[in-house]
């Protein structure tokens, strides 16, 4: 399937290498070279691990502080409802991340782990959808985005959380929280989402994937860099170098810029209050925080034609992101889609991703 995809780009090898070439000088300035730490080449896993721990705290210079992860109230989760389907039970749930904090949140158990067995897990993350969770479970009026109902039908236990402002954290109070953005209230609830799993007995808690269209595509690369129990990060149309993010003149004049629409408060603020929307000033981009996935696996679904991620900014990245996964010997864990479509996970992309998932976590 992907030398088919590959083939339909021989055509463009001349522009790419093109992009290829100019990459550097639309590169942040403010920071070092993905490469490079200390002014000096990172060329040992060691020297990234390093690295890895400064990209993660210049993530949070934009994003706020991450909470501490220890000492929080039990999940003290409640069943609200439940659906019964031919292989799983669906239950919509609601449980706790900190005091004061409740996350609304989809649970697909599949029927087979009556029989003690440890089942592998999945973390769904929706897109900008207002249904929130219930649009990746099949009721999106979109295509291609009910990837955690069927997930769930291949025998993975799967749990799809609500997003601030979306689903029911609809009313979602970005003013009154504690978090400097809503990306890393994402960030501590995806976290806390992995502590749950872990907690139930019938889940394999050395298996836990993430997956995610859109906004559930950047939120799962987050995830993934921030905490290393992730062992598969799957995204999908979910990001694009800063320099490179372009969604045209109408969107740039009613956000203020181009990045204007990263500022709002369900995502970075900061973006605009401290790095007045400019790429160069902004202290990370996400070849980093792509590369601080590896060697675990990362899949990456990117379009040809996606309006709000741009392809080159993607080929770019992947240039400094495969550096990484070299310098580990795990080449083959990074695996790149480019199929002909627009802001879509076409469904043959999916079950690409899916058997990516069975052949690490089925063996």
């Amino acid at each position: 399937m992907r030398s088919t995809i590959y083939g339909r780009l021989i055509c463009g090898l001349g522009i790419l290498l093109l992009a290829y070439a100019c990459a550097a000088g639309k590169k942040s300035s403010k920071h070092e070279a993905l490469m490079v730490y200390q002014g000096k080449p990172v060329t040992t896993p060691g020297q990234w691990d390093k690295k890895r721990t400064a990209v993660l705290a210049h993530m949070q210079e934009a994003m706020g502080p991450l909470p501490r992860l220890k000492g929080h109230p039990p999940f003290d989760a409640h069943k609200l409802d439940s659906v019964v389907e031919d292989t799983y039970i669906r239950y919509t749930i609601i449980f706790t991340v900190a005091k004061g904090e409740q996350l609304p949140a989809l649970l697909y158990v599949p029927k087979v782990h009556a029989n003690g067995e440890r089942i592998p897990a999945v973390i769904a993350l929706h897109g900008t959808d207002k249904l929130g969770k219930l649009s990746v479970a099949g009721q999106s009026a979109l295509a291609n985005r009910d990837y955690a109902k069927k997930l769930a039908a291949r025998g993975y236990v799967v749990l799809a959380p609500d997003y601030p402002d979306f689903g029911g954290l609809e009313n979602y109070d970005f003013d009154g929280d504690r978090y400097q953005s809503g990306t890393m209230k994402g960030i501590f609830d995806h976290i806390r989402c992995v502590d749950y799993l872990q907690s139930l007995s019938f889940v394999d808690p050395d298996k836990i994937a993430v997956i995610g269209h859109s906004l559930g595509g950047h939120n799962a690369i987050f995830l993934g860099a921030f905490d290393q129990r992730v062992k598969i990060v799957i995204t999908s149309s979910g990001w694009t170098l800063f320099p490179y993010y372009d969604l045209g003149p109408a969107m740039e004049k009613q956000y203020g810029g181009k990045l204007g629409p990263w500022a709002q408060k369900r995502y970075m603020p900061l973006l605009r209050q401290k790095y007045q929307l400019k790429p160069e000033l902004i202290p990370f981009d996400f070849d980093e925080i792509i590369a601080c996935i590896a060697p675990r696996i990362f899949f990456t679904n990117s379009p040809l034609r996606d309006a709000n991620f741009s392809i080159e900014g993607v080929r770019a990245g992947l240039i400094n992101i495969r550096k990484v996964y070299q310098l580990y010997n795990a080449p083959g864990a990074l695996y790149d889609f480019f199929p002909d479509a627009g802001h879509d996970f076409p469904q043959d992309i999916t079950t690409a991703a899916f058997h990516v998932l069975d052949s690490a976590f089925k063996r």
